[in-house]
């Protein structure tokens, strides 16, 4: 590959590093054709860019960008592939979880992630990175909670409207 050729594929990379706030760097060492092409497809399925591309080329581009990646210095060593997804912190782990159920192998090794400039690191960390909630549902959530009081007084105000019609009602009819 000639330094031109590296360039491009640095500029790339820093590029969608800028842009995409969640990517995963896993290892799929050890993968028959057959499993990386089952893993290229559940990441097709689910929105999930996956590329292969060399350590040295993945540190270039991290250095580019303003956040402190050096932690994942430990983590770009060996066999690597990069997961981004655009919308969701969350996808992409479940889909190495997902994977590694179907497939009934480890061989798929989840290294390390960048979730909102956050670092993750170790496999331990991905059961942590599938409870993460993403934006829009803390949004949800906030919006439910806010709208939770005035839904209860919306109820207690027609609940009681409906007693006092209830008692008007039989009131009239004792009269007659």
């Amino acid at each position: 590959m000639t330094r031109e050729e590296k360039a491009v594929i640095i500029d790339e990379l820093s590029q969608k590093f800028a842009s995409t706030p969640y990517f995963y760097i896993t290892s799929a060492n050890g993968m028959s054709v057959g499993e990386t092409n089952q893993l290229r497809g559940l990441c097709f399925e689910r929105g999930v860019e996956y590329r292969v591309v060399k350590n040295t080329l993945i540190k270039k581009a991290l250095e580019t960008l303003d956040t402190d990646y050096s932690s994942f210095d430990e983590v770009l060593k060996g066999f690597s592939g990069v997961m981004f997804h655009p919308e969701s912190g969350k996808v992409p782990a479940q889909l190495i979880k997902e994977f590694k159920k179907k497939s009934g192998s480890d061989k798929l090794k989840f290294k390390g992630a960048s979730v909102d400039s956050s670092i993750f690191v170790g496999e331990s960390q991905l059961d942590v990175l599938i409870a993460l909630k993403s934006k829009q549902e803390m949004i949800g959530e906030i919006i439910g909670l806010l709208q939770s009081p005035a839904k209860n007084v919306i109820g207690a105000l027609q609940s009681g409207g409906n007693k006092l019609a209830g008692i008007l009602k039989t009131l009239s009819e004792k009269e007659d």
